[in-house]
Formats: C-alpha cells, structure tokens, sequence
C-alpha cells in the first residue's frame, strides 16, 4: 500500500484517501484491484455505482480524515480513519 504522505497522483495534485477492492494478508498483495480515489474537502452521501460493500483496505492521507457511514444516505453506524 502507498503510504499516507504519498498519496499524489502524477500531476501532484492532493488527494485525501484511496479506496481498494482488493485486499490480501500479504503485504506486497495489499491495495489492489479498483481504486476510488477521494480529493479534499468531497462530501459523497452515497457510494459511486459498483462500490458499494466492495471496498477492502484503504489509505488515508496526512492531514486528511476519512468519514464513513455503514448505510447509504450518511445514516447507521459511523466510522472515521485518519493516516
């Protein structure tokens, strides 16, 4: 897995946490697969299409908090990760 503070794509361009589908118990197999890549400051009440209960492992920047809910709509059970 990228590590937080490389999380910056090729045009330098900030980004907050990437999202993975897949994920494995060896290291070099980690963060694999799909990648949704989440910017600064995005408020996404819902999962893109095809993502929903799919995501595995993820990698959240420094400086940066991830947010997320276990229903659709921002509602259930919240959980918050930060690098």
């Amino acid at each position: 897995c990228p590590t937080a503070a490389d999380l910056r794509p090729a045009n330098g361009t900030r980004v907050c946490a990437q999202l993975y589908t897949d994920n494995s118990p060896y290291y070099n197999q980690c963060c694999a697969g799909e990648v949704l890549v989440v910017l600064p400051n995005s408020d996404v009440p819902y999962m893109p299409r095809g993502w929903s209960a799919r995501v595995s492992s993820l990698v959240v920047g420094t400086r940066c908090e991830l947010t997320v809910w276990s229903r659709r709509a921002k509602e259930g059970k919240m959980r918050r990760f930060s690098a």
